[in-house]
């Protein structure tokens, strides 16, 4: 009995205006920007619209990287910087050709780009698109062949080799993709994520077993850990430059594990319950990062839902929607979609939707009446009106009954049996067979003597499916032979 699941769990996601707060205070993006509103007709650039050496003093003074000490690395950080800038629109470069040809000493003029304007005056869904932008260059960046190789691959000519170079640029994206998918899955697969800080850092050695180790391998061989070394290596440069543009919040590998390793490499192997741990690499995705995961997913199509998708939908949609959520997110998703609607409606649009013979139905009314658990007595009304209905009376019963309300009929005896065999049902649509549900069905078998001469002559969609279910979890011989009995006559019936 299973259904079609999202390809990934839902992500909880602060609002696109906090989120978009995040983006503006991102170091990169908010360096791009400072630089943006700099820069004017004078500022002289490269044929690639890049900064010309001697304006980078200038550019590193305005970002305040001027330390002698760190000279270089100021210069540096503006270059990238600025190329941001470029790239996501912030400024515009146009080609420096005077009318007459002459040569007026720049390669191109500099203006303020219409993406510039928009960070004041346009909306957090802007500003986010222009952060996504930002996101893409240093990804790309994160991806291209380090400095030792691409030096080694210059000619005499001054030209870079690509082709002998050890790099397929379509390869590298995707193994970042692939990391970087696995931390978001991490994040979110207890239905964590930005909207309650549960999620904790992941190490570094952990993501990169992830990417290169066999689900099915027992204990790693020296070749698969010495390719997990490699590529915690890799992840870590990668890393370093994915934390400025606030996409993850790292703590890199301590450069003293390479001068203490003998091989170069640190030492994949360590347990993640060491002391030390951190100091091979602990990487978390910011709330900006989920947001921005989640953009790159559902730009290549993957399912990838967040938390309120479904808070303006009909209710059939929120059933069905949260039908594999996890706990948490399913209970906020539903409180969002309450939120929306008076008590007495929703109910009353719950209980509409929980109907039917479908697969789906019987996942529907158990998450109708978590749903219904959230409201108090306003939505008392609603639920009374489906006492008499044999689908919605037993679980419509058992929320009064929790409500403490009174004069509520006893249900009938098929309503019972009907009702057991749905919420088996349900679970095992939800969970397969865990423990829990074994044992309620034998919770359930014990309660009521002769269940199972009762229980296969319910119409119930499921019952022959359900006895079967009992069957295999029942630890008593006798009662499974007994359910398995039940299960044949249910279908010789049907």
């Amino acid at each position: 009995m299973t259904g079609d699941r999202p390809t990934v769990p839902p992500v909880r996601l602060p609002s696109d205006a906090e989120l978009a707060r995040d983006a503006l205070a991102a170091p990169l993006l908010a360096r791009a920007v400072r630089l943006a509103r700099w820069a004017g007709p004078g500022t002289r650039v490269g044929a690639g619209g890049e900064l010309v050496d001697e304006q980078l003093p200038e550019a590193a003074k305005v970002l305040g990287l001027v330390d002698e000490e760190s000279r270089e690395d100021g210069e540096a950080y503006a270059s990238e910087a600025w190329r941001v800038a470029v790239d996501t629109g912030l400024v515009t470069v146009e080609d420096g050709d005077t009318e007459d040809g002459a040569d007026d000493g720049t390669t191109g003029r500099v203006t303020a780009g219409e993406q510039l304007a928009l960070l004041t005056s346009g909306s957090p869904q802007d500003i986010l698109g222009i952060w996504l932008d930002a996101l893409d260059v240093v990804f790309a960046d994160a991806t291209a062949p380090v400095l030792d190789d691409l030096a080694a691959a210059i000619g005499e000519d001054g030209e870079i080799d690509f082709e002998s170079l050890d790099w397929d640029p379509e390869s590298e994206a995707e193994f970042l993709e692939g990391v970087l998918g696995n931390l978001y899955l991490l994040t979110v697969a207890d239905g964590g994520g930005a909207g309650d800080g549960a999620s904790g850092p992941v190490p570094l050695p952990v993501l990169a077993a992830s990417m290169i180790v066999p689900d099915d391998m027992g204990e790693p061989t020296d070749d698969v850990l010495e390719q997990v070394s490699e590529a915690m290596m890799r992840l870590d440069d990668q890393f370093r430059l994915l934390e400025p543009v606030g996409l993850v919040s790292y703590v890199p590998v301590d450069e003293a594990l390479m001068e203490e390793d003998a091989g170069g490499a640190a030492d994949a192997s360590l347990p993640v319950g060491e002391e030390d741990v951190a100091r091979y690499g602990m990487v978390r995705l910011t709330p900006l990062g989920l947001y921005g995961i989640r953009s790159r997913m559902l730009e290549a199509g993957v399912d990838a839902p967040a938390v309120g998708d479904l808070a303006a939908k009909d209710a059939h949609a929120l059933l069905d929607g949260v039908a594999h959520f996890p706990e948490l997110s399913a209970r906020a998703e539903t409180e969002q979609w309450l939120a929306r609607r008076a008590p007495a409606d929703a109910a009353g649009q719950l209980l509409a939707a929980a109907r039917g013979t479908d697969q789906r139905a019987p996942l529907r009314r158990l998450h109708c009446q978590q749903a219904l658990s959230l409201l108090g007595a306003e939505a008392e009304s609603a639920v009374r009106d489906v006492l008499d209905d044999p689908e919605l009376g037993g679980l419509a019963r058992v929320w009064l009954a929790e409500l403490g309300a009174r004069d509520v009929p006893p249900p009938p005896e098929p309503m019972i049996f009907w009702l057991a065999i749905d919420t088996i049902a349900a679970q095992l649509d939800a969970e397969g067979e865990p423990e829990e549900l074994q044992e309620l069905v034998e919770g359930l078998v014990g309660r009521h003597g002769g269940f199972f001469d009762a229980a296969w002559r319910i119409d119930h969609p499921a019952t022959a499916e359900v006895l079967e279910a009992m069957g295999r979890l029942h630890r008593d011989r006798g009662v499974s032979k007994e359910a398995r009995k039940a299960a044949f006559k249910a279908r010789s019936r049907a």
